[in-house]
C-alpha cells in the first residue's frame, strides 16, 4: 500500500465512501432483508475496489522518481557487488519509500538477448530425466534484489544511496537490470 497519501488519495476515498453511503441508501429503499444484504455487500466490494485500485493509479501518476548515476562495483574480498547512485524525485508530491530492484544475471551461462532479459538455453525432454540432472546442484543464474534507497524525498529533492548485494562465486560475468518503484 501507499506510506504518504496526498490531496488526490485522499479524495479518491471520499469518493468512494460516497459510493458506499449511495449504495446503503439505495438498499434500504427496497423491500426485502435479503436483497438489502446484498446490495449492501455488492457496493462494499465495489467501494474497496474503487478505493484500491484509486489509490494504486494515483500512486502511479503522482510519484516520480528518477534514477541517475548507477555504478557497480565488484569487492572480491568479500564476494559482494556494490551499487552506488542517486535518486531524485521528479514529481510535485513527497515520496514515503523509493525502492531499488535490482536483478543480476549470469552472462557465463545465458544463451540469447543479455540487454532485453532474454534467455533461452537450449535442452531436450531426455536431458530433463537424465540421472545426471536430477543429482546435480542447481544454482540460480539470476538473482533479484529489492532495498528501500530513500525515505520520505521531498519533490525535487535527491539522495545517494550504497546498496551491497552478494555475488555468486559461480557467475563468470554479470549483467544488471535496475529497476525503480515509488511507493
Amino acid at each position: 500500500m501507499s506510506t504518504l497519501f496526498n490531496f488526490w488519495h485522499y479524495l479518491a476515498l471520499f469518493i468512494s465512501l460516497l459510493i458506499f453511503i449511495g449504495g446503503v441508501v439505495l438498499a434500504f429503499q427496497e423491500e426485502g432483508f435479503i436483497y438489502r444484504i446484498q446490495v449492501i455487500f455488492a457496493f462494499i466490494l465495489i467501494s474497496i475496489f474503487v478505493a484500491v485500485f484509486s489509490i494504486y493509479a494515483i500512486d502511479v501518476y503522482t510519484k516520480e522518481a528518477k534514477l541517475y548515476k548507477l555504478e557497480s562495483k565488484r569487492i572480491l574480498s568479500t564476494e559482494k557487488i556494490m551499487f552506488t547512485g542517486v535518486v531524485k524525485n521528479e514529481g510535485s508530491y513527497e515520496i514515503g519509500e523509493v525502492v531499488l530492484e535490482i536483478k543480476l544475471v549470469n552472462r557465463g551461462d545465458a544463451v540469447g538477448s543479455v540487454k532485453t532479459g532474454e534467455f533461452f538455453k537450449q535442452g531436450s525432454l531426455l536431458d530433463y530425466f537424465s540421472y545426471s540432472n536430477l543429482h546435480r546442484d542447481v544454482k540460480p543464474q539470476q538473482i533479484t534484489q529489492e532495498s528501500v534507497v530513500a525515505k520520505n524525498l521531498k519533490p525535487g529533492e535527491t539522495r545517494d544511496f550504497a546498496i551491497y548485494l552478494d555475488y555468486p562465486p559461480y557467475f563468470s560475468g554479470v549483467s544488471h537490470f535496475p529497476k525503480i518503484y515509488a511507493h
